[in-house]
C-alpha cells in the first residue's frame, strides 16, 4: 500500500492553529495588546470597527522590530521570548507559543508598520491568507502598528458563526478591561468606530479599577496585602453589603495575567462565611504573584487556566489574607493579637500612672415615690378600700345583659370558598401544589409555573402592549460599571414596555421614577444584575431573541420562589393562570412545570 501520512502545508496548519488561538475578534485584540505589553509599550491605543470585524488596530510606543524580526513575527513557533525548553518553566511574558501572529495572518488581512528607536526608518509590511503581499521602507513613529483587517475573510464558516456587533464588542471590553487592569501604569485609549469608548491615564491600582468601573466603587473596597515565601497577594475585595446576586466583577491575576480558577474563587467566598446574604457573590479585583517555576501556564490555548505547584497552601493563605483584611477593616470580627495599647486610651491619658476612684454617696432610705405621691391631689388607697372596689361584683353583674359592639360572627362565616378551594388543591412542602383530576393528581411546580405565567405576561407586554407603572416617591438610583451601563442603554426600549421608567442614565448609576406593578423596590438592584448577567450569557444575535432574553431573566427573578407559603385562593389562580399559557407545560427554561400521576400509577405503588 502507499503511504497515506503526509506533512500539512504551513498554510493549512495556520489555519488549524487560529481555530485554536483566534475564536473571534476579542482573541486577536488579545494577542496585539499582550504583545505590545512585552513590547515595554507605555501609551497603547486600540481601534475597533464594526466589532473587530472590519478592523482590529493596536497602536504602541514600545521598542518596535527590525526589519528581520517584522518579517519573522508571522512565521509559525517564531518568538523572542524562549530559547530553550527549560524557557517555559520560567516565563515573565505574555506571549511565548509563537503562533499568534501567524495564526492571526492566516485568516485576515494584516499590515505591519514598526520601527526601533535608534532607526530612521521603519518597515511596512502587508500580508493576506499567510502570503506576504508587499514590503518596504516607511516613515513611522518609534513602536508598532498592527492592523488586522477582515478577519476570517478567507473562512466563511467561521465568519458566520460570529455573533451581532453588540455581542463581539461586549467581549472586546471584556478582554480590553482585563488587560488594563492589569497593568495599571500603561495609558491605554480605546475607540470603536471612530467614538472614545474609554481613555485611561498611568496610574496606581486602585485608580484604575475606578477609571474602569465607576467612582461609586471607590467606596466598596478593602484592601488586601499580604507577602509570603510562595506567594504575594495584593489587591481589593468589595464589602459584603455590596455583594451582588450575580457573579461580575471577580478577576484573578496571576504574575500579570488574568486567569480563571475555581479553586481560589471558593477560597475567598469561605472567606466571606455567614458575611454574605443567601445567594450574592463579592466582586473581588485580586493580584497574585508566586515564582514562575512553580506554575504551568501553558495547559490551555488561551493561557487563562494555570496549574499550581502547590494549590492547597495557596488556598489556605489567601482565605486567611481575605479574611483577616475584612475584620481589619471592621466589615468582620476578629481578634487582634497585636493591637497597639496605647490605642485603647486617650494619648492624654498614657502616661498617667494612677487615676483617683470617683466617691459615690448612696441615702438608703430615699424612696423615689414619696414626695410625688404627696404632691398628688389623690392619695394611694389603702389594701382594704382596693379590696372592697370589688365588693360585690360577683352577683351584680350579668354576663348575658352585656353588650358588645362587634359583628355577629355566624358559623357559616368560615364556609367561605377557603374549605371548598382546599378539596381542589393543596400546597405540598410550600413547593408544590397538588391538583385532583378526573384521571388522578397533578403536582404543580409552583416556581416553574410563575416563571411561565410571568414569561409570556413580559413577551405579550414587550411585543404587542406597553404596561402601566407604579411610580416612585423618589427617584430610585442604583450603580453599575460602566459595561452594565452600555447594557442598559442597548436595552432601555425594552426594559421600558414591561414598566421601567428611566429619569437618567449616567456613565455610572441608573436613576428610575418608575418600576412595573409586580416588582419591590428594594430588589430593582438585583433584579437588574441579573438580568444584565443573564443576557450577557444567553448571548442573543437578534432583536428577537434579546427580548426574550429579558423577559426569561424577569420572569425568573420575579416568579414565586420555592419555599413560599400561599393560601388556597392564591393556589387557585397560578393553576388558572397557568393552563391559560399558551405553552403550560414547560418553564421558559425547558423544564417541567407540572407532572401528572394517573389513578393506575398510583395503585401500582401499593400492588408492589
Amino acid at each position: 500500500m502507499s503511504d497515506i501520512i503526509q506533512l500539512l502545508p504551513d498554510h493549512v496548519a495556520n489555519q488549524i492553529a487560529a481555530g485554536e488561538v483566534v475564536q473571534r475578534p476579542a482573541s486577536v485584540v488579545k494577542e496585539l495588546l499582550e504583545n505590545a505589553i512585552d513590547a515595554g509599550a507605555t501609551e497603547i491605543k486600540l481601534l475597533i470597527k464594526d466589532a473587530g470585524k472590519t478592523l482590529v488596530q493596536v497602536i504602541d510606543n514600545g521598542k518596535g522590530m527590525s526589519v528581520t524580526d517584522a518579517r519573522l513575527s508571522f512565521e509559525r513557533h517564531a518568538t523572542s521570548k524562549i530559547r530553550t525548553a527549560e524557557d517555559l518553566f520560567n516565563l515573565n511574558t505574555k506571549g511565548f507559543r509563537g503562533e499568534a501572529l501567524a495564526s492571526i495572518a492566516a485568516i485576515a488581512h494584516v499590515e505591519v508598520k514598526t520601527k526601533q528607536v535608534d532607526q530612521e526608518l521603519g518597515t511596512h509590511i502587508k500580508i493576506e491568507g499567510s502570503t506576504i503581499q508587499n514590503q518596504d521602507v516607511i516613515a513611522t513613529p518609534t513602536g508598532t502598528s498592527i492592523a488586522v483587517k477582515h478577519l476570517f475573510f478567507n473562512i466563511p464558516a467561521r465568519r458566520n458563526f460570529l455573533k451581532s456587533n453588540s455581542i463581539e464588542l461586549r467581549h472586546i471590553k471584556d478582554e480590553f478591561y482585563r488587560v488594563a487592569l492589569t497593568h495599571p501604569s500603561i495609558a491605554f485609549d480605546f475607540y470603536s468606530n471612530d467614538s472614545e469608548v474609554l481613555n485611561l491615564n498611568s496610574s496606581n491600582l486602585r485608580q484604575r479599577i475606578v477609571a474602569v468601573f465607576g467612582k461609586k466603587i471607590n467606596e466598596k473596597l478593602v484592601p488586601i496585602q499580604e507577602h509570603t515565601d510562595i506567594i504575594t497577594i495584593e489587591g481589593f475585595v468589595s464589602k459584603p453589603e455590596f455583594a451582588k446576586k450575580k457573579r461580575g466583577e471577580q478577576f484573578f491575576f496571576v504574575n500579570n495575567r488574568f486567569i480563571k480558577n475555581g479553586y481560589l474563587h471558593h477560597a475567598v467566598i469561605n472567606a466571606f462565611d455567614q458575611l454574605l446574604p443567601h445567594g450574592h457573590h463579592p466582586s473581588y479585583f485580586l493580584y497574585l504573584s508566586v515564582p514562575p517555576n512553580t506554575i504551568d501556564i501553558n495547559i490551555h490555548p488561551t493561557k487563562t487556566e494555570i496549574k499550581f505547584e502547590n494549590e492547597h497552601a495557596l488556598y489556605a493563605i489567601l482565605r486567611s489574607t481575605v479574611k483577616h483584611s475584612l475584620g481589619q477593616y471592621n466589615v468582620a470580627p476578629v481578634l487582634d493579637f497585636n493591637r497597639d495599647a496605647t490605642m485603647d486610651v486617650p494619648y492624654s491619658f498614657k502616661d498617667k500612672t494612677s487615676v483617683s476612684t470617683p466617691k459615690i454617696t448612696v441615702n438608703p432610705s430615699f424612696n423615689p415615690f414619696e414626695s410625688e405621691s404627696r404632691s398628688k391631689s389623690y392619695e394611694k388607697p389603702k389594701t382594704a378600700q382596693w379590696e372592697s372596689l370589688y365588693s360585690g361584683t360577683e352577683t351584680a353583674v350579668d354576663l348575658q345583659e352585656i353588650e358588645v359592639e362587634a359583628d355577629v360572627v355566624h358559623k357559616d362565616l368560615f364556609n367561605s370558598s377557603e374549605n371548598e378551594i382546599k378539596a381542589k388543591t393543596l400546597q405540598v412542602h410550600k413547593k408544590y401544589i397538588l391538583s385532583v383530576i378526573k384521571s388522578g393528581v397533578v403536582y404543580i411546580n409552583q416556581n416553574l409555573a410563575h416563571q411561565r405565567v410571568l414569561y409570556e405576561e413580559f413577551l405579550t407586554k414587550m411585543t404587542i402592549e406597553d404596561t402601566s407603572s407604579q411610580q416612585l416617591l423618589f427617584p430610585l438610583e442604583i450603580t453599575f460599571n460602566k459595561g452594565d451601563i452600555s447594557l442598559c442603554k442597548e436595552i432601555q426600549p425594552d426594559l421600558e414596555s414591561v414598566g421601567f421608567q428611566f429619569d437618567k442614565i449616567d456613565n455610572d448609576s441608573i436613576t428610575l421614577d418608575g418600576i412595573p406593578v409586580n416588582v419591590n423596590q428594594n430588589n430593582v438592584q438585583g433584579l437588574f444584575e441579573e438580568l444584565f448577567e443573564d443576557i450577557k450569557n444567553e448571548i442573543p444575535d437578534s432583536s428577537f431573541s434579546q427580548l426574550d432574553a429579558i423577559a426569561k431573566s424577569l420572569a425568573r427573578s420575579l416568579a414565586i420562589k420555592n419555599g413560599t407559603k400561599l393560601n388556597s385562593k392564591e393556589q387557585e389562580e397560578l393553576l388558572e393562570q397557568l393552563f391559560s399559557c399558551k405553552e403550560p407545560n414547560q418553564s421558559p427554561f425547558g423544564k417541567k412545570t407540572f407532572i401528572t400521576l394517573s389513578s393506575e400509577e398510583i395503585q401500582l405503588k401499593f400492588d408492589n
